[in-house]
């Protein structure tokens, strides 16, 4: 690893901004000209932006879990929303902590389940493809014999019912302000401090209460729940009490501040739900395209265009009408984020603290939001859904823009490292500190994204086991168990409208993909435990 240029005298604070399911280019920076995101734009114009910033899994938990530990998926565990990450596991925020910094988590974290079971819909195909994974007598072929409870502290309900504070080494955070779930009525210690402000979210939060609600889609609506007792006031609050606390003290500081917005329900509070006018939207790349050499699953949503999925978590097909009201709210959503970003960067630099830290933004993963006609994640892999906003300032560091291949798991060895810390075995991230201080122009050849679900969808059967290997040639999705491909020439269709999987002109390419996510896939094989002899 190259380290950084200027040694410091002292080692700096990180400040980890997240948002949950943004796609890079709903950002004034990302080149979207109708949402308007000043201080993050401001925040951009002052650091290294990473154009090509791909996440290891388009799902949250697992992405998260790459984020905070610098492994794929099939490495860390947690391959799938369900499975709670394992609280041996080693984090950045652990690693920090154990080097001498204060570790505080503010927001959405989502590190263990949030309490719901499987749709009955889910669980019936998962009874006839995998029926142990419902047995509760089955155990898993790792028993990690904890006190019963270990995988229950981000447990919606029982937060509700009371303030539960986390552990004092919760995945390495000393300290956790906690956000369970999205919209307007998440739960957590955020539903006690609102609270305590006049606000129940319960019972005002959601569609029921809403004074201006959209017939198209159950997920779109203005909530009652005004905007200083909404969540993403409450992220901003909590994380500037603590720039507050640290301030003027020798220890440094890892904050990771995470917004559980604008993931859906795309719910905004007055003052923000009319910001933007739904019939002003454009439509997106290949809204209406033609999908006949799409896999059947896809198809299958395009021709049910204008009916929600019944789960509300999984992808399906828009009309113009569907897409611009959503978009509108969306947007309302990102720019009261970002207000509420700039007053903790304006906090920051309050605190005489600006110049010894580094600054991360980022999103656990993206959002169809209208590409290919589709909406939301899961199944499928355009660049909407693996492409993240990736900003990151470092004092003494370069700013502009980077084309180079990078991955969500790469946060975690680059972190490590800019503030000295310990590294541990097994991490498969690449820092990005030659990056970081001009030193480098590229990174990767080729980036893996993994994604695997135990249920399916009509036209692609569960349980669903999807590589992703991307290059500056193209991208090659290959859904594993089936004979379903995806190949895009990215030289002569950057915007994935053409599959050209199977298809003879393209033999060339697709073995060249192939060959990277072979090679790539290899290359997650878990190193994280060392041999102690030779036999």
């Amino acid at each position: 690893m190259t380290k950084s240029k200027k040694p410091r005298a002292k080692r700096p604070n990180v400040l980890f901004i997240i948002a949950d399911q943004l796609r890079a280019d709903h950002l004034g920076f990302g080149g979207n000209s109708t949402v308007r995101t000043p201080n993050l734009d401001a925040l951009a114009a002052r650091s290294l932006v990473f154009n090509n910033a791909t996440v290891a899994n388009p799902t949250c938990m697992p992405n998260r879990a790459s984020l905070m530990t610098g492994r794929w998926p099939s490495a860390h565990g947690t391959r799938c929303n369900g499975i709670t990450l394992d609280p041996f596991t080693q984090t950045v925020p652990g690693s920090l902590a154990s080097s001498g910094y204060r570790t505080v988590g503010v927001g959405k974290l989502h590190h263990q389940n949030m309490g719901w079971e499987f749709e009955p819909h889910q669980a019936e195909e998962i009874r006839s493809t995998d029926p142990l994974l419902l047995d509760r007598t089955v155990g898993d072929a790792h028993s990690r014999n904890l006190a019963p409870g270990w995988d229950q502290w981000e447990n919606r309900e029982a937060h509700d019912q009371r303030f539960i504070a986390l552990p004092a080494d919760y995945y390495g955070y000393q300290h956790v302000d906690l956000v369970i779930g999205h919209g307007d009525r998440p739960g957590g210690h955020y539903v006690h401090w609102a609270r305590e402000r006049g606000v129940d979210p319960e019972t005002l939060g959601g569609p029921a209460r809403s004074s201006s609600t959209y017939g198209g889609w159950d997920q779109v609506y203005q909530t009652a729940i005004p905007a200083e007792a909404h969540p993403t006031s409450y992220v901003s609050e909590k994380a500037i009490e603590h720039l507050k606390d640290a301030a003027g003290q020798d220890q440094p500081f890892f904050m990771f501040v995470s917004f559980p917005d604008p993931h859906h329900p795309f719910s905004p509070p007055a003052g923000y739900a009319d910001l933007y006018e739904p019939a002003s939207m454009p439509l997106p790349l290949g809204f209406e395209q033609d999908h006949g050499a799409s896999p059947d699953h896809i198809r299958t949503m395009v021709e049910r265009r204008g009916e929600p999925n019944p789960d509300p978590t999984m992808t399906w097909s828009a009309t113009e009408e569907q897409y611009r009201h959503a978009a509108a709210a969306q947007f309302g959503l990102i720019t009261m984020m970002d207000e509420h970003i700039g007053r903790i960067l304006d906090e920051l630099g309050r605190q005489g603290l600006a110049d010894d830290t580094i600054i991360v933004f980022t999103s656990d993963h993206g959002d169809l939001f209208g590409d290919h006609g589709l909406m939301l994640k899961h199944f499928v892999h355009y660049r909407a859904v693996t492409n993240v906003p990736l900003v990151v300032h470092v004092p003494d560091g370069i700013k502009g823009r980077s084309d180079a291949l990078v991955s969500s798991a790469d946060l975690a060895p680059t972190l490590l490292e800019l503030t000295g810390s310990s590294t541990y075995r097994g991490i498969q991230g690449r820092s990005l500190v030659p990056l970081l201080h001009g030193l480098a122009g590229s990174h990767r050849d080729a980036v893996l994204v993994e994604e695997e679900q135990p249920f399916g969808l009509e036209g692609l059967p569960g349980p669903v086991r999807m590589r992703t290997v991307i290059t500056a040639e193209g991208r090659l999705t290959r859904y594993f168990g089936t004979e379903i491909a995806e190949l895009y020439d990215h030289r002569s269709d950057p915007g994935e409208l053409v599959n050209l999987a199977g298809d003879p002109s393209a033999s060339g390419l697709e073995d060249r993909l192939l060959r990277a996510m072979v090679e790539e896939m290899a290359a997650m094989a878990d190193e994280g435990t060392a041999p102690t002899a030779a036999a």
